[in-house]
């Protein structure tokens, strides 16, 4: 039992490392060619963003391997693979609830970071890229990194999941991490400054709080920093 666990948690490790690697090293081509230069002489910036975003893929990988494990040999999760298990309106309603409960869970998380004594020991490494490229999006402190890690694997205890809206949350998180810190706004002016497009968060949002540090906290939506009266607005095109 104990090697099966070792196993499935090295395998999920892989997985979350080779996909960090390659979302992005897409979207770091994707910014070489759009915006040329746009991150030269930031080499050893992004050698360290890469090796911290390493380590924290095993610290996500660690407690996602071990639910895995158990999900498939005990069925402990309630994540399920048919989809009439529910009414099929659930599959995005599904899809929202774990969206916005891991955006809660980052936007206090992230902002208890910014309490100096935190931001020092930790999320001080984060912030080290100034300005982000595409590679800084899992450049975390291993703290920092723990409470990412934890928030998905606990939502699968709690909220019935299907396997194949899991994998749309995964990618999800992954893609606007990446895309928010590129440094540069990807997605269409008309999008941006659309009414969807005014609750969502992108790069233009996100690049505001490596600017101005105390203000933008969230990581899909801007509902919390609306709420709470710390969204900043939009940086400069």
């Amino acid at each position: 039992m104990t090697t099966a666990i070792i196993l499935s948690a090295l395998a999920m490790t892989v997985i979350v490392a080779l996909r960090y690697l390659a979302t992005s090293g897409i979207f770091a081509l994707a910014t070489a060619r759009v915006r040329p230069g746009h991150y030269a002489g930031r080499g050893r910036q992004i050698r360290k963003e890469i090796g911290w975003s390493l380590a924290s893929a095993a610290i996500y990988g660690i407690p996602a391997g071990v639910v895995a494990w158990g999900w498939q040999e005990h069925g402990w999760t309630r994540i399920y693979t048919d989809a009439g298990d529910y009414p099929l309106w659930y599959l995005p309603l599904s899809l929202l609830i774990y969206l916005f409960a891991h955006d809660t869970w980052f936007y206090w998380t992230h902002r208890l970071l910014h309490v100096p004594r935190w931001f020092r020991l930790a999320h001080a490494v984060h912030h080290a890229s100034r300005p982000p490229t595409a590679w800084a999006a899992m450049s975390f402190h291993p703290i920092e990194a723990l409470t990412g890690a934890v928030v998905i694997p606990a939502l699968v205890f709690l909220v019935p999941i299907h396997i194949g809206v899991l994998a749309l949350v995964l990618a999800i998180m992954t893609i606007m991490g990446v895309t928010n810190h590129m440094g540069w706004e990807m997605f269409p002016r008309w999008l941006v400054h659309s009414r969807l497009g005014n609750w969502l968060i992108t790069a233009s949002h996100h690049h505001v709080h490596h600017e101005a540090y105390l203000c933008n906290y969230g990581l899909y939506f801007r509902f919390w920093d609306r709420l709470c009266k710390t969204d900043k607005g939009l940086s400069s095109p």
